[in-house]
């Protein structure tokens, strides 16, 4: 759907870092955790930016939702600068984080029943500007009746954003680089102590970050859904900017993400996607 969106408020929630809230009933009612809405910025821009939906809102009114971004461009430059009137938002687009049984089916039981993932631990873990999708995922899981432990990384503590409600009801690890807050090291390196007992794992972050889990012993044998972050030019699949490989062929992040399982993609063959 297109639509235009009232801007109820835009604010800088850590160092270059925005929070954007706007009114969009119909997507808010539609919106699943992992998607992510091409946002028009500026009439100078003419490709559209990608933004993961951060935060939703469908009770409030009007329902709102938020975009967490990271100032790193032209269009996320102009989008910072934005107080009042609406923004152009295409949305929702791609799949989503899926939360139970996995994809693929699971194992059957010795009394012949299907085994499935009942409601329990999940483990998030989002490294710098991943914590944008996850927030939202933290949100919905929490609401389905999940425990919920979230690792969130970052290179200082002027990096971090924790403030969001999801955040007071979860097992928060904060870990930083530097040893500003928190933990030090890198959010993978606390992987093992939060795994046993988590039904499924979750994460958002960079490619070193996933070339890391995917490395891990640990996680192996394990759901872990991953979101990849692409340059992409339409949004939808036609452009073919966005293409992976993945072990069942070529894929696009838009269209078939860009939530994957970490054992599909082929890392070898990434780059900076």
């Amino acid at each position: 759907m297109n639509m235009l969106a009232p801007i109820i408020s835009n604010e800088e929630v850590a160092s270059g870092v925005h929070l954007l809230w706007v009114e969009a009933p119909a997507i808010a009612a539609a919106a699943r955790p992992g998607q992510f809405v091409m946002v028009r910025c500026g009439e100078e821009l003419l490709l559209r930016r990608p933004l993961s939906i951060h935060q939703v809102e469908p009770g409030s009114n009007p329902a709102r939702l938020a975009f967490l971004f990271a100032v790193v461009g032209k269009g996320t430059g102009w989008l910072s600068r934005q107080r009042h009137g609406s923004v152009d938002l295409l949305s929702p687009r791609g799949n989503g984080f899926w939360l139970g049984p996995a994809k693929e089916p699971a194992p059957s039981s010795s009394s012949g029943q299907a085994l499935s993932l009942s409601k329990g631990k999940l483990l998030l873990v989002a490294g710098g500007m991943g914590i944008a999708p996850l927030a939202f995922l933290a949100q919905r899981a929490l609401g389905q009746g999940h425990e919920v432990t979230l690792i969130v990384g970052a290179r200082t503590a002027s990096s971090l954003h924790l403030d969001f409600p999801p955040a007071k009801r979860v097992e928060l690890v904060t870990v930083t680089e530097d040893g500003s807050k928190g933990k030090k090291g890198l959010a993978t390196d606390y992987l093992t102590g939060f795994l046993p007992g988590a039904g499924q794992v979750f994460a958002c972050g960079p490619m070193e970050m996933y070339r890391a889990m995917a490395a891990h012993k640990a996680l192996r044998g394990k759901s872990v859904q991953v979101s990849l972050e692409a340059r992409m030019g339409c949004g939808f699949g036609a452009c073919f900017g966005c293409t992976i490989k993945t072990t069942s062929g070529l894929k696009q992040v838009c269209k078939d993400g860009p939530v994957f399982e970490l054992k599909e993609i082929v890392w070898e063959s990434q780059g900076g996607v």
